[in-house]
């Protein structure tokens, strides 16, 4: 009886196995057949089936770097990542501390007003963001496009500071009252280190928001040099052909910068997703 149990738990615990090497074999082929693919020319990227290069051309990402203000679009990213996603931290951390920990007239609703906004999909707004930008005289600046992105990541984030929040003792605070502190000393002190692990999941979901964003650019921007990197990968896409080498090293360079974010928060990604 027991051999048989340990059978069934053994060939129970290798599909398992199998099934999560299946799912990870099909996530990361694609990113590697990417990046090799960055190094092939055109002619034998489709010819020559084999994963790796038979040479591997860095040509590729200079003539990458060097065509259609390619670097401008990547400084223009890093700008509008870092400003979104430090604003967002600062004020979705300052509300979910108030929601939270602090009582004033309205707060539930307010606090519902907020999770409504989060079933309103972006493009839904592109409208009166559109006509709001236009009377504010913010279209087709970077301040535009920033508030624009902030708004719209602050919902989820708040949200989720919220929720966060509701966990941490309230012992922490007597004492941190007893001492003298201030509510913003409090949040500072006490509330924001507790936070760092949502703060991660916060910092990853919206670094990953505002890096892949492409739409909302088109709605905000009308001059070329203010547009995100997104802007720089439609440019190696023509009407009637693709040069697919270069497209896959602009998509290897776009992703690099995601993916040492990841590593950077992933303890705190972790973290954040089994304590919420």
């Amino acid at each position: 009886m027991e051999i048989n149990y340990r059978l069934k738990k053994y060939t129970f615990t290798t599909i398992i196995h199998l099934f999560l090497l299946v799912v990870a074999v099909s996530c990361i082929y694609p990113l590697l057949w990417m990046v090799f693919s960055s190094f092939k020319t055109q002619q034998t990227i489709f010819t020559n089936l084999s994963l790796i290069p038979e040479r591997f051309r860095f040509e590729n990402y200079y003539l990458v770097l060097t065509q259609e203000n390619f670097g401008r679009y990547f400084l223009n990213s890093i700008f509008y990542t870092g400003s979104v996603v430090f604003s967002i931290i600062i004020i979705a951390s300052l509300a979910g501390y108030a929601f939270s920990r602090l009582n004033f007239p309205g707060k539930n609703l307010i606090f519902i007003i907020f999770i409504g906004a989060m079933m309103i999909p972006t493009p839904g707004n592109f409208v009166p963001l559109y006509v709001l930008l236009n009377k504010l005289h913010l279209r087709n600046t970077p301040l535009g496009y920033i508030l624009c992105m902030i708004s719209g990541g602050l919902p989820l984030s708040i949200f989720l500071f919220k929720t966060f929040l509701d966990k941490m003792p309230q012992e922490l605070e007597d004492i941190a009252r007893i001492d003298g502190c201030s509510k913003l000393r409090i949040w500072w002190n006490i509330a924001l280190p507790f936070a760092k692990p949502i703060l991660g999941v916060v910092a990853i979901f919206n670094t990953l928001n505002v890096w892949n964003e492409y739409l909302l650019a088109l709605v905000v921007f009308d001059s070329k040099h203010l547009m995100p990197l997104q802007r720089a990968l439609v440019v190696f896409r023509g009407e009637y052909l693709t040069n697919y080498p270069l497209l896959m090293a602009a998509l290897t360079i776009t992703t690099l910068p995601v993916i040492v974010i990841y590593l950077l928060f992933q303890e705190y990604i972790v973290r954040g997703i089994v304590l919420k």
